[in-house]
């Protein structure tokens, strides 16, 4: 395959679209974000927000996020939410926010799946900080479960690649199986 050399630019790489949420000034707010993702194999995400966006107040302030994964069906909102600030815009009425017992970060009830995460690092960089959050509590949607586990193809989430977003469609295969078949060829 040939392979051509492109410009260097970090939204070519697909990365799940992700609402992160923090309270504000005592409101809900959240921010549509697709840098994000695991960071090791302790239950522990990343998320990179611009230090002038308003919910990194919130986050800094307060210790906590949420990550909320929206569905693919969610296209509209969840853009829209990375479009207005919350500067401006009331996004606590966008969403129906809940809370687990800590009350320290709103989730999505419309999003599958979400996660409150406790903030253990920051580290500044190029005008983005970005959070290293522990997660405290995983919260998700009984219908996106298959035989006890998180069905991706139920949560249905997004991934942003360049300037759109696309849905999962299928799965092509499953982890540290594949290789095995791979090994015995």
């Amino acid at each position: 395959m040939e392979k051509l050399k492109i410009k260097n630019y970090p939204m070519v790489s697909p990365a799940p679209t992700v609402l992160v949420g923090a309270d504000v000034n005592g409101k809900p707010n959240y921010a549509t974000v697709g840098a994000f993702g695991m960071v090791c194999l302790e239950p522990v995400f990343y998320v990179s927000l611009k230090s002038t966006h308003y919910t990194t107040i919130g986050v800094k302030e307060n210790g906590y996020f949420s990550i909320n994964v929206p569905s693919a069906d969610m296209v509209q909102i969840t853009d829209y939410c990375g479009i207005v600030s919350g500067k401006t815009t009331d996004k606590s009425i966008v969403f129906t926010s809940f809370y687990d017992e800590l009350k320290k970060a709103p989730m999505i009830s419309e999003c599958p799946l979400n996660f409150l995460c406790k903030i253990i690092q920051i580290v500044p960089i190029y005008g983005f900080e970005v959070f290293f959050g522990e997660i405290v509590s995983t919260y998700l949607n009984k219908q996106c479960l298959t035989g006890n586990k998180p069905d991706p193809l139920k949560i249905n989430p997004m991934i942003m690649m360049g300037t759109s977003y696309f849905d999962l469609g299928q799965a092509v295969g499953n982890l540290f199986k594949e290789g095995v078949e791979y090994k015995k060829l």
